[in-house]
């Protein structure tokens, strides 16, 4: 096991920023937590690596838990902030040598010039941080994260700002490193948690309102209610359609109608009897796959 929290609640006076939320990362999983802004994904990642406390639950990581005053734990954990904390007079392989001397680290030029590969920095490793591109920069701030060989990795929001080919080449660069470590990225972009992650977390208002892998959202599997898709020879009045237990809304395009049903409820049945006993020709029944943004958009537009 990578991460585990326990009963993790965070108040900001009388703002609840997190309420009870236990969620376990396994080792090796790449996982995407998602969530409006505000929702609480930033604190919980701080909480998580030791930089804020919580007010009532546990941390534990590799075994240890956070927060005792140990700091053997922090070893454990990379950490990328949302806003990168470089320090742009320096030169990019001084400001590491400096990162990997908090850690106490042997071999330091080879550790520098493995974490310089690793990320791409090759052809700019002689420069100011100032002079960087935001691409290279979170390249800068990847190789800090990962100059003490964590095994864990904790990206908030790295890829804000990035042009569509900066954005490609962090996504590549994510996927290679989540070969050999457990990496949570934070984001509020579902087509980056879809392109890069195989499981993911959805919080709102300091809840976790859905949790479970990509492919299960692309069936339908996280989302709150049912929707289907439903296509009849005849016209139908969308009064009658709506008599049909269980329907809580009904849209029409032509004759095709999508129908969402209430959470839980597998509606298909219903609608099949419902066209026999009306004499209806029923020309298509099937569940409506649904990409990451819709469900997201389901769990967090209302209170959880």
């Amino acid at each position: 096991m990578s991460i585990e929290t326990r009963n993790i609640t965070k108040l900001f006076g009388k703002q609840r920023a997190l309420d009870q939320v236990n969620l376990t990362i396994q080792k090796g999983e790449l996982v995407g937590f998602l969530g409006p802004n505000g929702a609480g994904k930033s604190t919980l990642m701080k909480i998580v690596t030791g930089y804020l406390p919580a007010d009532e639950g546990e941390v534990w990581v590799n075994g240890k838990k956070v927060g005792t005053g140990q700091l053997e734990y922090k070893r454990d954990i990379g950490y990328l902030p949302e806003h990168n904390p470089l320090y742009p007079d320096l030169y990019i392989r001084e400001y590491l040598k400096i990162s990997a001397g908090f850690y106490g680290l042997k071999n330091v030029n080879h550790r520098i010039a493995e974490m310089i590969e690793l990320t791409g920095l090759g052809d700019e490793q002689h420069k100011k941080i100032r002079s960087l591109s935001k691409g290279y920069r979170q390249r800068v701030g990847l190789a800090q994260a990962l100059i003490h060989n964590p095994s864990i990795l904790i990206l908030d929001e790295p890829t804000t700002g990035l042009d569509p080919n900066q954005l490609e080449e962090i996504r590549n660069l994510i996927r290679n490193i989540s070969r050999e470590k457990t990496v949570i990225l934070s984001s509020h972009i579902m087509q980056e948690v879809e392109a890069v992650c195989n499981r993911v977390i959805i919080i709102n208002k300091g809840k976790i309102v859905a949790d479970g892998g990509i492919s299960e959202v692309r069936s339908g599997n996280l989302q709150k209610m049912q929707i289907v898709v439903a296509e009849f020879l005849q016209e139908i009045e969308p009064g009658k359609l709506l008599s049909v237990k269980g329907l809580r809304n009904v849209a029409q395009n032509g004759k095709t109608w999508e129908l969402e049903a209430e959470a839980g409820l597998d509606i298909r049945p219903a609608i099949f009897e419902f066209a026999v006993q009306n004499q209806l020709t029923l020309l298509t029944l099937q569940q409506k796959k649904q990409n990451l943004e819709s469900v997201f958009h389901q769990l967090t537009q209302k209170s959880p």
